[in-house]
């Protein structure tokens, strides 16, 4: 035991001098009774990121990148997802339920030594692509490890690198992590992969995580924003709160956890947006297809009922105007999306 503990109190004597230039996102997935999933996830950057939340349906014509050299599908579910910048997809829910969610990981390498000739797929893509393609983690791991294409990070506005890593869940409870690690994909795919933060890469979060399992939460949990305590707080928390079929019950709990999780509003320091407010937080119900937001200055929760949506081809986007609405969205919103004036425009390389 002692050896053990002095493992792990090097593990997180070396976390203190790893890079932590990151937004400290959060995500962790509630694994109920009687099929009660939800995912949860805190989106914490430096500045307003002009969030808008939005409806794409099914067969949508789309390309990774601009460049003929990419990849070309067509959209076979329907999604709610939430976007950035309106030039791209931070996270979503498609129609039956499977969830996507981006975070920072600055230490993501995606160019592969050499001459790399694969297809291109845009970052700002890459979650749309998982959400309009795949119903399951199981299909979506079985796919995205042929690593039949090479990701393009053009920097986000303001010149932030754009370095991130994937998280995603399923209605069946299953989970997988991407991250890019010199060039190449790596990949933890399982139900025990609840949570995920930021740096450092999944391995090293887990050793550091396994010492804190050692003292126990009841114990001590570590209260910084870092990275790597946000992980130890949120893995023990997400199986140590009430665990209920009933929504009413699950979807509050799970919001709780994400809450101890957030930064609080102010906390930003100029040049290192690791240290930034949690600007909302959403919660994903899986099983009954009900996506629920919390913008952390309007201090109310709204939701969308994927169920009572029109996902069909053909139909247009539409949108919920969130960026630049003095509005107060207030409990169930789905009736009030509106038809989108236009295509959304990702923004792709070429």
């Amino acid at each position: 035991m002692k050896t053990f503990l002095l493992i792990g109190l090097c593990c997180l004597g070396a976390l203190a001098f790893l890079p932590q230039r990151m937004m400290a996102c959060s995500r962790a997935v509630y694994l109920g009774p009687d099929g009660m999933i939800a995912t949860g996830r805190t989106m914490d950057w430096a500045e307003d990121l002009h969030t808008n939340l939005r409806l794409f349906p099914r067969g949508i014509a789309r390309r990774g990148a601009n460049s003929d050299n990419t990849v070309f599908w067509t959209s076979r579910y329907g999604s709610i997802v939430a976007t950035g910048y309106d030039i791209g997809v931070s996270e979503g829910m498609n129609e039956v339920g499977l969830v996507v969610n981006l975070l920072f990981l600055p230490e993501s390498v995606y160019d592969r030594p050499g001459n790399d000739t694969r297809p291109i797929m845009g970052m700002s893509i890459w979650t749309q692509y998982v959400l309009d393609n795949f119903a399951t983690v199981d299909e979506a791991v079985a796919e995205l490890s042929k690593q039949s294409f090479r990701i393009d990070a053009p920097d986000l506005p303001g010149g932030k690198q754009s370095r991130l890593h994937m998280a995603i869940s399923d209605a069946s409870g299953d989970s997988a992590i991407l991250e890019y690690m010199d060039g190449e994909l790596m990949i933890h795919h399982g139900r025990q992969y609840q949570v995920l933060t930021n740096s450092p890469f999944y391995p090293q979060q887990l050793a550091v995580n396994e010492y804190w399992e050692q003292i126990g939460g009841l114990d001590m949990l570590p209260g910084t924003n870092r990275s790597s305590d946000r992980f130890a707080r949120a893995s023990f928390y997400i199986n140590a709160v009430a665990q209920s079929a009933d929504p009413k019950i699950a979807i509050p709990t799970l919001f709780s956890v994400m809450h101890n999780v957030a930064v609080p509003n102010g906390i930003t320091t100029p040049d290192k947006p690791h240290i930034s407010s949690t600007q909302w937080i959403s919660v994903c119900d899986q099983k009954n297809k009900v996506l629920y937001f919390e913008p952390t200055l309007h201090m109310q929760v709204f939701w969308v009922d994927l169920k009572q949506m029109d996902f069909s081809q053909g139909t247009p986007e539409r949108v919920l105007q969130m960026d630049g609405n003095d509005k107060t969205f207030i409990g169930d919103v789905t009736s009030q999306f509106r038809p989108a004036s236009k295509q959304f425009k990702f923004l792709l390389g070429d």
